[in-house]
């Protein structure tokens, strides 16, 4: 029982150790001194009690102490830590920016990492300028031949824009943009591939990095390739919408001729019909001016000789004209 008590309380004192050393990080304070890093061992415990990470607090300031950047306070980089940023990143990119004559406080530096972007790789794309490939850029010369064009944009990260500045996707769209209007206002396809070097010239006038977190060292055309023959498939879909558009209006004035034959058909058809009804009433006339005493017999016989005399004479003109179209046709 004995032996089982003194395990007991040799195990109890142990935790009770590792307890203290966990709140009260000695050897992390003494690291700290050795490395001329003034911070107290108190300082240290209350950020355990704040839910601070000791270590990386600790290892960011003698970081800085070793670079020279002496103003950096634990505060301040507790407060960071706090508001969700990246000490570690913040730092690196601090000691950076100083070892290459960059002007970058850590006000700066915090601003851009709580901005959501990589603060350090910022920097180093400030030092090492990025080479961005454009998507292939399709435009048309003003003789109606399309372009294609791939460009490289080299640039470099501007530190003062990089809190709300636009980023790549409209450094990218911009320089496309530029590119198809510097093609357009060309007057030859032939002039844009003797001389590409006059795209990068007019796109680098416009400005296209303002109000952007970069800026535009150069745009270098890598590629021009010919494209389609805009202009002759509109003049070819011009002719095809001009051709449907006097087919219609051919097929309308046929329609209206057929609606206008048909209309006189009918018209024909109904003077005949008038003719025949007209010609119906002839007898009961005649018949009528007998029972009147207004027609006689011999009245009547005198219009049977000429109704005679014009049929005699229709069928004369009938026998005549037809041999006359046979030697037509011989």
């Amino acid at each position: 029982m004995e032996d089982f008590g003194t395990l007991v309380i040799t195990g109890a004192i142990i935790v009770l150790i590792l307890i203290i050393l966990y709140y009260v990080p000695i050897l992390l304070w003494f690291s700290a001194r050795v490395t001329g890093v003034k911070i107290s061992l108190l300082q240290l415990v209350l950020m355990r009690i704040r839910k601070v990470s000791p270590p990386a607090i600790v290892r960011a300031m003698i970081e800085a102490h070793k670079a020279g950047l002496k103003e950096i306070k634990s505060e301040e980089l507790e407060a960071h830590y706090l508001a969700g940023g990246h000490i570690e990143k913040v730092v690196h990119a601090l000691v950076s920016a100083s070892k290459a004559n960059i002007d970058l406080s850590f006000q700066m530096a915090t601003a851009i990492d709580l901005a959501g972007r990589d603060v350090f790789e910022a920097v180093q794309m400030s030092v090492n300028p990025k080479v961005i490939d454009t998507p292939p850029v399709a435009a048309v010369a003003k003789d109606g031949i399309q372009l294609i064009t791939k460009a490289r944009v080299t640039v470099r990260a501007n530190i003062k824009q990089l809190v709300g500045g636009a980023g790549e996707e409209t450094v990218l769209a911009r320089v496309g943009e530029g590119i198809v209007s510097s093609i357009g206002s060309s007057s030859s396809h032939k002039a844009v591939l003797e001389n590409p070097d006059s795209i990068s010239k007019v796109v680098l006038e416009k400005g296209l990095d303002a109000g952007t977190a970069f800026e535009i060292l150069s745009i270098d055309i890598a590629d021009i390739d010919i494209g389609k023959n805009i202009g002759a498939e509109l003049q070819i879909d011009q002719a095809e919408a001009d051709k449907n558009i006097a087919q219609a209006k051919a097929e309308e004035r046929r329609a209206m001729a057929v609606a206008l034959e048909q209309e006189m058909k009918a018209k024909a058809q109904e003077a005949r019909a008038n003719v025949i009804q007209a010609e119906a009433q002839i007898p009961l006339a005649i018949a009528d001016a007998f029972r009147s005493g207004n027609l006689g017999v011999m009245d009547y016989q005198k219009y049977r000789n000429i109704e005679a005399d014009t049929a005699m004479r229709d069928s004369l003109s009938k026998s005549t004209q037809a041999p006359k179209k046979g030697k037509d046709e011989k």
